[in-house]
């Protein structure tokens, strides 16, 4: 007993030193840390627009030209756009559904990839090969205008039921599901190599010596050794995911009206830039530095996450 509470008492104790290095060395990435307390507080925010809209008295989707472009006040924080909606609020609504779309987007390509990069790094062989040169196809094409064209196919003639099609969100659902079929690759080849090497570990062998069906040991053993990569790759692509999703939207294909986002807010504002420069900048800037703070906190959880660094 004596020597199994000990066992348990230096196994707890690693775990907690592994984790507080890895908060140690993340909380030294200064960029990390200030990137996630605004993607927080973002977040929070955009979340919380139903009641923020509650409070402050407005409605994003409500037109009253009287009110076009009005400058910041009490009413409206930062004034209107150009058909009298409080902007604040629609800036809130577009970035709850970038962070929408890239996260669930991110989560569904880390699933793929995730499954891909396993099968292929722990079976090898003729499956290793297939899934690898779906992996180089997908990766060879021509990622933009191919995501134009998926967005642009009409949904009634692909036979889905008119209930479906006339969803106010289906837009929105769309594209996720056009950036999770191509945006799994780099998950997948991250996973495959983490599983070539994993696999050969002794425990790995020893499981599968005692009997342990593949599925178990991808699930049980490799897995948790390739997290780290996965979580990595994953926050790096959300910021790429936002991008493309603003991207469909400011060229008509991506989120519709009135749902707002921050791509279809650009498209509105274009012929605007002159006259009322702000309803440009406000969904730009924050397209902007959304992304840089994905793009930074990804680099923060690399750093902390590089097992050299783990074991130094």
């Amino acid at each position: 007993m004596n020597a199994a509470h000990h066992a348990m008492t230096r196994t707890g104790g690693a775990a907690r030193g592994v984790w507080s290095l890895f908060f140690h060395r993340l909380g030294a990435h200064r960029l990390a840390v200030g990137s996630a307390v605004f993607l927080a507080v973002l977040g929070v925010l955009a979340f919380a627009t139903p009641a923020i809209e509650a409070v402050l008295g407005v409605d994003a989707n409500l037109v009253d030209l009287s009110q076009r472009f009005q400058g910041p006040s009490r009413a409206h924080l930062l004034g209107t756009d150009e058909l009298g909606r409080d902007l604040a609020a629609r800036l809130l609504y577009g970035g709850q559904v970038s962070l929408f779309v890239g996260l669930v987007a991110a989560l569904a390509s880390a699933v793929t990839g995730t499954v891909i990069g396993l099968l292929a790094g722990y079976y090898g062989g003729k499956l290793d090969a297939l899934l690898m040169r779906l992996t180089d196809g997908v990766i060879a094409l021509p990622l933009l205008p191919l995501l134009i064209v998926l967005a642009a196919l009409d949904l009634e003639k692909l036979g889905l039921p008119e209930s479906v099609v006339q969803d106010p969100n289906i837009s929105l659902y769309r594209i996720i599901v056009i950036i999770s079929l191509v945006g799994w690759t780099t998950v997948a080849r991250l996973v495959r190599a983490a599983a070539l090497s994993v696999r050969e570990m002794d425990y790995v062998l020893a499981a599968t010596a005692a009997g342990a069906g593949g599925p178990r040991i991808m699930a049980v053993h490799i897995l948790p050794n390739v997290i780290s990569p996965i979580i990595v790759a994953s926050t790096l692509s959300v910021g790429n995911v936002i991008l493309l999703e603003s991207v469909l939207s400011f060229l008509g294909l991506g989120i519709q009206p009135p749902i707002a986002s921050w791509g279809n807010m650009l498209t509105g504002a274009q012929e605007l830039i002159w006259s009322s420069p702000e309803l440009a900048f406000y969904p730009g800037m924050l397209i902007f530095v959304t992304v840089i703070a994905f793009n930074f906190l990804g680099d923060g959880l690399q750093d902390a996450m590089d097992p050299r660094a783990m074991e130094g």
